[in-house]
């Protein structure tokens, strides 16, 4: 996701805007009751000429309220703040908190990824020694077919024409499922090796991001970022969270990304009996769905080039490739998001 892709949540569609709603409600409704319970008597105290003048006092400030668009945000700046406090007492909404939590999801799911692709790569050279198997009992029984031809033995010819017959059938349809196991290996190696960057990548925000927190939020007191906003004017502490939210969510959907592939292709593979030589068309069927959805997150432009690498006979997968065990430098993909700096 790029800086500028990025739309920011209103205050609605976050946790405290949940929060905002039920007390709004509730506010709304206990003023309902108030003045359904205590009519008579309110009725009865505005007829008095103080509480005239308190009423109109009272009316007016309201008045003022409703047409000064700098009290406006004032009051709903105040109404956010209480609501994101209490919200935060019972919910992590705080994104360095959540950005955290990502790194260790990160690192639990890398553990998982790369024992999926040690079982992968174990199903995958098994499947190729089936395949060998196949072809030279192929070529066996075609060799004795062909003998049994010469000696006139139609029955035995008929027989192991047969059984090549059969096994040229089944290594069609396991040629297929070892391509698609080989788009899998490849999406999950890359994927493997692209979390290893995201994750070093959020450690690093995480790390640096923490500290500059802490200083503008100790030069940007809350009343200097209410007068900011009353005013119209950008508040770097409201940016700099608003950045930290975009990467939040930006990584959000990465993880949740990973997690689904990973879940699929738990799928794929137990659905797959080499021993008996068959599989689930389901299992197919899902990675065939997740080949043809648009662009991946956490590949990029790099899955159109994975299906073609899979599919091409020329480009041959070394499979006792280790995976990679460092992460190259390069630069952090999400340092653009904080260029208001």
């Amino acid at each position: 996701m790029e800086p500028n892709e990025f739309k920011p949540k209103s205050f609605w569609q976050r946790p405290e805007g949940t929060t905002g709603m039920i007390f709004g409600v509730a506010i709304m409704g206990g003023i309902a009751f108030l003045l359904y319970s205590f009519a008579g008597a309110i009725l009865a105290f505005l007829g008095q000429t103080l509480a005239i003048g308190l009423g109109l006092m009272l009316l007016a400030a309201i008045i003022y309220m409703i047409l000064d668009p700098r009290m406006r945000n004032l009051v709903w700046y105040g109404y956010k703040s209480i609501m994101r406090f209490i919200t935060g007492m019972f919910v992590q909404i705080d994104p360095i908190g959540i950005l955290k939590s990502y790194v260790e999801d990160l690192k639990d799911n890398l553990r998982k990824m790369n024992k999926q692709i040690g079982i992968l790569r174990g199903q995958m050279h098994k499947l190729k020694e089936v395949i060998k198997n196949n072809d030279r009992q192929i070529q066996s029984n075609l060799n004795l077919a062909n003998r049994a031809k010469q000696q006139d033995k139609k029955n035995i010819m008929i027989l192991k024409s047969r059984k090549a017959g059969r096994l040229k059938e089944s290594n069609l349809k396991l040629s297929d499922l070892y391509k698609k196991m080989e788009v899998l290996y490849r999406v999950l190696t890359k994927m493997y090796e692209n979390s290893e960057v995201l994750l070093e990548d959020v450690k690093d925000q995480v790390m640096v991001k923490e500290q500059e927190r802490k200083a503008i939020r100790a030069s940007h007191s809350a009343m200097k970022s209410a007068m900011n906003i009353i005013s119209g004017n950008s508040d770097k502490r409201q940016m700099f969270d608003m950045a930290l939210e975009a990467i939040a969510e930006d990584v959000s959907n990465k993880v949740g990304e990973m997690e689904r592939f990973m879940d699929m292709s738990t799928n794929f593979m137990e659905s797959v009996d080499l021993q008996n030589g068959i599989f689930e068309e389901e299992g197919l069927a899902m990675l065939e769905k997740w080949e043809k959805e648009g662009t991946s997150l956490l590949l990029g432009d790099e899955k159109l080039n994975l299906l073609d690498q899979a599919n091409d006979e020329s480009n041959v997968l070394d499979l006792d490739q280790p995976l990679r065990d460092k992460v190259p430098a390069h630069k952090n993909q999400y340092d653009d998001f904080f260029d208001f700096e």
